[in-house]
């Protein structure tokens, strides 16, 4: 059986074979969240079964495609669907396409991400640029990896979010008029979602929205030595004393709310990326 490492340069090598393209930046698209693909000038798209050890997303709203092309002339690589602990995969399968957009050449990563709100002060369809997180999920995904060659076993995690993108976003979200608020991601198992004491608990430890991904990601993104910017669009708003329910489809409904507005400024932070060089 092969090993990580090896695993990632057998799909790296497949898809370096399927498209000449050389990535800069990493996107990875959330629950929902997938009409940002829409902006990429689309070279090659290639579905995941194709791909060597990559898995397949079974989540709704998660197409599944590998995307090579080029957002305002800068050369980017998405997934078009993502993976997630609940579905059944373990995270080092979840957290396997974030290694792979590394070994294509890729430097930035941005994560977009569909999140229940925490902060009584958030309404449903903000954008919350994350600027650190809480990790509730059982397992992770740097859990028996000793390969070198796959980054540090101990990877730093006291800036796991790039001050300077985070800086960055805000001024062309401001240039743009959107507004964007700022917090904290706490990462749940999932896929049953919050119980009111639960949504209790995790603002009493600090947290402005939930969600069942984006950490993971982040941390094997510290690992392999990403700089990670991670925009999560908040999908309702979780009060445990006057908690609503909210199903999957509303979820979908209401990140689309967000969507436009995030696609504009990651449109936005790239164009100026290839106009002013590196950020």
């Amino acid at each position: 059986m092969k090993g990580l490492y090896e695993s990632v340069q057998d799909a790296a090598g497949f898809l370096r074979s399927s498209s000449a393209l050389v990535p800069r930046v990493g996107i990875i698209l959330g629950t929902g969240l997938g009409g940002v693909s829409a902006r990429i000038q689309i070279n090659e798209q290639i579905p995941y079964n194709r791909i060597p050890h990559f898995p397949e997303s079974t989540v709704e709203g998660h197409k599944g495609n590998l995307l090579f092309g080029t957002v305002s002339g800068c050369n980017v690589v998405a997934m078009q669907g993502r993976f997630h602990y609940y579905e059944g995969y373990s995270l080092q399968q979840v957290t396997f396409p974030v290694r792979i957009m590394k070994a294509l050449g890729a430097e930035l990563l941005f994560i977009n991400s569909a999140a229940g709100g925490l902060n009584p002060l958030f309404r449903t369809g903000d954008i919350m640029i994350v600027t650190d997180h809480i990790n509730l999920q059982v397992d992770n995904p740097l859990r028996g990896i000793t390969d070198e060659r796959l980054g540090p076993r101990f990877p730093d995690m006291s800036q796991p979010y790039d001050c300077e993108l985070i800086e960055f976003a805000g001024k062309v979200a401001l240039d743009l008029k959107i507004p964007v608020r700022y917090g904290v991601y706490a990462a749940v198992d999932g896929p049953s979602l919050e119980t009111p004491s639960e949504t209790r608990m995790l603002r009493m430890l600090g947290a402005d929205a939930v969600g069942m991904s984006t950490v993971p990601e982040v941390i094997v993104a510290r690992q392999v030595g990403f700089r990670t910017l991670v925009l999560a669009a908040v999908t309702n708003v979780n009060l445990p004393d006057a908690m609503e329910p909210i199903s999957m489809e509303k979820v979908i409904t209401n990140a689309g709310l967000a969507e436009p507005d995030i696609s504009d400024v990651l449109e936005e932070m790239l164009r100026r990326t290839m106009k002013n060089g590196p950020i």
